[in-house]
């Protein structure tokens, strides 16, 4: 083969330039962006993508990292890149998420127990401020607000109603912490991003519940279908492709043990997918009990169901006081209440953190620059953080670490 002409080579090697450069960019552009971008997916990494839009789909910020090592090892020398390497390593080592297992078992009965998910002391916490309120509990006595059938098996005595206490979010510090620390509590997000979407949302005030012997449960209620046997909107579960929705989820934290046989909460697995409706007789416990489960719990636990799975409470038998903290959650687009219009009450949106406030967000779509509260490492802590949905590479910030730095920590857009 004839060597090229001289005057040749001059034309091809500059025509080559720009096609050299663009390869060169397309290497080092998406891990150097990488490095300067935080996207933290926790639990559903598949919802997030890459500020340049070449990361992969369905790689959390920690995994995208570890992908790159091997190229940054070429790039850099010295252990600085490896210690990197190993700290995002352990903390994806450390990031909750909800099992197969755990969504098997909620898809199959409607609800989930998660085994001590507070501390003693979070829950010693909680029950010090209850105390500190226990005067204003309120107890339903009232016939128009029991929540029974007169002489029901559910009734209890006939004497002791059930006793309410709201008002948990607003009370001064450090009474409300506790209560508050639960809207983006470290070991429940997974959960709640998983049971309700990215952008979840808290839909009722919380409230909670106390029961002392003799006091009256609760009937059966809840599930996807009207007591006519209609389609109820309004109390929906579905499982699609793998991906869970629950158009209202119920949180329940266990404040007291509750043994076999001491009553309170109970359920009727499976019922989220029923197509009949309950028959009356099981309603209100004169019938068919043997079908009717009451979950044994210890303190600290916390029973996540769906609000289309039927529930409802036996009578308390213990010699101890039940306690809970009932909270609901909802899908970014989702609203069953509306005690957030026109707006909450103020004294409990005073102190909030970024991530508390952003559960506490009106219903609209997370694509419309909703901020959105999940798990995510930064600066090698796990803790739940800030991002928001946003246009096209958007990326915006927070400074709200979880390890109290004051360094901004960039977020990149939802996918």
């Amino acid at each position: 083969m004839r060597p090229i002409a001289r005057h040749a080579r001059q034309k091809v090697i500059p025509a080559c330039l720009p096609l050299v450069a663009v390869v060169a960019i397309a290497r080092f552009l998406p891990w150097t962006l990488g490095d300067r971008l935080h996207c933290s997916t926790g639990s559903a990494p598949h919802l997030c993508v890459g500020f340049s839009g070449l990361c992969h789909r369905g790689l959390s910020h920690v995994a995208r990292r570890a992908r790159r090592t091997s190229w940054q090892g070429r790039r850099q020398t010295g252990s600085g890149s490896m210690a990197r390497f190993a700290t995002a390593a352990a903390v994806a080592e450390q990031m909750p998420a909800m099992s197969e297992e755990e969504k098997f078992f909620f898809d199959l009965e409607g609800f989930l127990v998660v085994r001590g998910a507070l501390t003693p002391e979070e829950v010693a916490a909680a029950n010090a401020a209850i105390d500190a309120h226990a005067g204003e509990i309120k107890e339903r006595q009232d016939p128009e607000l029991r929540n029974t059938a007169k002489d029901s098996p559910l009734a209890g005595d006939g004497v002791g109603g059930r006793r309410d206490l709201g008002g948990m979010l607003g009370w001064q510090k450090p009474h409300c912490d506790p209560f508050r620390a639960l809207l983006a509590h470290p070991k429940l997000l997974p959960y709640l991003v998983e049971l309700c979407g990215p952008g979840f949302r808290m839909d009722h005030l919380p409230f909670v519940i106390s029961q002392r012997r003799g006091s009256e449960g609760f009937s059966l209620h809840g599930g996807p279908l009207t007591t006519a046997g209609r389609f109820n909107p309004a109390l929906q579960y579905r499982c699609v492709n793998g991906q869970i929705y629950n158009s209202l989820l119920a949180m329940s934290v266990q404040l007291s043990d509750h043994n076999a046989g001491d009553g309170g909460f109970c359920v009727l697995p499976g019922t989220h997918k029923m197509n009949f409706p309950v028959p009356d007789a099981l309603v209100h416990g004169r019938n068919f009990q043997e079908h009717l489960l009451q979950p044994v719990t210890k303190a600290g636990d916390v029973v996540f169901f769906s609000e289309a799975t039927v529930h409802g409470a036996f009578p308390w038998n213990a010699d101890h006081e039940r306690r809970i903290a009932l909270y609901r959650f909802a899908p970014a687009i989702v609203a069953y209440g509306r005690s957030y219009s026109p707006s909450w009450p103020l004294e409990m949106l005073e102190g909030l953190t970024a991530n508390q406030r952003a559960v506490l967000e009106p219903p609209y779509a997370e694509r419309l620059d909703r901020p959105v509260v999940r798990l995510g490492e930064v600066c090698g802590q796990l803790g739940p953080q800030v991002f928001r949905c946003a246009a096209p590479f958007k990326c915006t910030f927070s400074s709200e670490h979880s390890c109290g730095c004051e360094k901004p920590l960039y977020m990149a857009r939802c996918g």
